[in-house]
């Protein structure tokens, strides 16, 4: 599957960006990004690229290809989890820096949407131990997601449940000095606008959130009208098969110049969900994947 998909990188212009030989498009829109540097990264989510590497193999990938920093998630081979005792926490945070590769944080599959508030509370304690995590690994935060609207319950309460249920998560992230980010995904809760519901139910400032580049941003083949709502919260970004923006997919390339017009500095993380490549196929994966990414997001 990834020689099939560097193929397609290369026929949709992946092999003049990794040449240096892309052309500038003469557009308003192009004229106009070069007047306004990039301040974001590329970085890199463990799931599902990484899901079968070790920490120590996703340090030779990341060093090799320049790719920094990562989000690690849970369940994979990597084994970071709440489970780690604190020597074992501060050697995975010494190999990190060793490498000269930044923790992003850590991604959960926390959710607060059930209508048994056991399992939302149950959820919330797994947050903060998540946070707790992230904290002794030197990261900036936890990812956290809704993933429902329960049909049993109006949406309207679903939307405030997950808001407040944010609150506590919220409060144990500021004691630790680091953020909760809520990914925009989920049935009905990934629409913009019940995202935004989400967030002004929380109201907490380490509470930020992940844009999800999910097909629902797009309108008119433009996610302006999406970012734009959901900008004042972004912190982190998740970024899936670029190479389809050639192909007329999700609109990267006005999403890399809305970031780069709102002096968005911070991340967007490689995820790409289908398939598990072993340490040499996802290195070269990766590297034809940075190459068209610099060709869209800009210098």
């Amino acid at each position: 599957m990834f020689i099939r998909q560097r193929r397609r990188f290369l026929g949709a212009g992946g092999a003049l960006a990794l040449a240096g030989l892309t052309t500038t498009s003469t557009s308003p829109a192009s004229a106009g990004d070069e007047k306004q540097p990039r301040k974001f990264r590329l970085g890199m989510v463990t799931y599902n690229i990484a899901a079968k590497w070790d920490v120590p193999a996703i340090l030779r990938v990341c060093k090799a290809v320049g790719i920094s920093p990562v989000e690690l998630r849970t369940t994979h081979a990597h084994g970071v989890e709440p489970s780690l005792s604190k020597e074992q926490r501060k050697e995975v945070r010494r190999r990190f820096a060793d490498a000269g590769i930044e923790i992003w944080g850590c991604g959960t599959v926390c959710e607060f949407h059930s209508p048994d508030q056991a399992i939302v509370q149950k959820n919330i304690e797994t947050c903060k131990e998540f946070i707790e995590l992230a904290a002794d690994l030197g990261g900036r935060g936890v990812k956290v997601r809704p993933n429902d609207l329960p049909k049993s319950v109006p949406a309207e309460k679903t939307l405030e449940q997950i808001g407040k249920a944010l609150i506590p998560c919220g409060k144990a992230a500021a004691d630790a000095n680091v953020e909760v980010w809520v990914e925009v995904h989920g049935r009905g809760t990934a629409l913009p606008p019940n995202i935004k519901q989400i967030m002004e139910h929380c109201g907490h400032p380490s509470v930020g959130l992940t844009w999800n580049s999910n097909p629902s941003d797009i309108k008119s083949g433009s996610v302006a009208e999406s970012f734009h709502l959901l900008r004042p919260w972004v912190r982190s970004c998740h970024i899936n098969e670029i190479y389809k923006d050639f192909t007329s997919s999700y609109p990267y390339r006005e999403l890399f110049r809305l970031f780069r017009e709102t002096d968005y500095d911070r991340v967007t993380l490689i995820e790409v969900g289908r398939g598990m490549p072993d340490e040499a196929s996802g290195t070269e994966l990766l590297r034809y994947y940075k190459a068209l990414w610099t060709e869209l997001a800009g210098a």
